[in-house]
């Protein structure tokens, strides 16, 4: 297979999945990982792609780009509902907890409206909206005010507000990015705000991200890495992804893309 097809096969790939490994990469086509290396530089130096750790994902919007709520809701919907099973598990009956804009969390709050006796606070439209339309009538759903974001958080000075004066058990935090150096990050300065209240607000921060979100860094931090207590995201992560996040968070868990929960090491 000559170079240019072999670029075009790689660049359908991470299109199709969001993201590849060069070692992946380099056993389906029988070639070395400097072979797939040099693919992928020039993938990325043409702009067709951005090289992460291990491997390679789309071409990253800029920092302050922020998607709809139903244009991310289609992304890695398996394992965002993988995650989601696994975090649900983590809500004991009667617990007051909050739930971040974003659609792994709403995809948690379709998990949570047969838990008995729970509080839930939201700074997220969907969030609420599940909760209103299918959840207990012993629950208690607390919606921010604020101003609304493309995907349909409400935030600002109103939201901070209102989330200041509450202690809550747990926070589950849906963020935009991962990095080393950024931490976790959102592209919208007034959520990172509202986010940092919720943290502030919770006795544990559980963040929910998908394998896609490692790389991709936000205008604004929310908090760095060694806030989370949990993080939970599914078992596409790369390996370099996972030794950093192994030693910087509180406790790594990787679950399949199944929907069945499970504990891994980092690797």
């Amino acid at each position: 297979m000559l170079a240019r097809q072999r670029q075009t096969a790689i660049l359908e790939r991470v299109r199709s999945a969001g993201g590849v490994r060069v070692t992946e990469l380099a056993a389906e086509f029988g070639v070395s990982d400097m072979t797939i290396r040099r693919d992928l530089e020039t993938l990325h130096d043409l702009g067709l792609l951005a090289k992460v750790h291990g491997g390679a994902t789309l071409a990253g919007p800029g920092s302050t780009d922020e998607p709809g709520f139903h244009a991310k809701s289609v992304r890695q919907s398996t394992e965002k509902g993988a995650i989601a099973t696994h975090a649900a598990l983590l809500v004991r009956p009667g617990a007051a907890v909050a739930l971040s804009a974003g659609t792994t969390t709403a995809e948690l709050a379709r998990r949570l409206v047969d838990v008995p006796g729970l509080t839930v606070v939201t700074n997220s439209l969907p969030v609420a909206e599940i909760l209103h339309a299918s959840g207990r009538p012993d629950q208690t759903v607390v919606l921010t005010g604020g101003v609304r974001t493309p995907s349909d958080a409400l935030v600002g000075p109103l939201a901070v507000a209102a989330i200041a004066s509450l202690h809550l058990d747990l926070l589950f935090l849906g963020v935009h990015g991962i990095s080393e150096r950024a931490g976790f990050t959102t592209p919208n300065l007034m959520e990172a705000d509202t986010d940092r209240a919720l943290v502030a607000a919770a006795d544990q921060l559980v963040v929910l991200a998908d394998h896609t979100k490692w790389g991709t860094v936000g205008i604004s931090s929310i908090v760095g890495l060694d806030a989370a207590d949990v993080l939970v995201t599914d078992h596409r992560l790369a390996p370099e992804a996972r030794r950093v996040l192994d030693e910087k968070v509180g406790e790594l868990v990787i679950v399949p893309g199944t929907g069945r929960p499970t504990e891994e090491a980092a690797e």
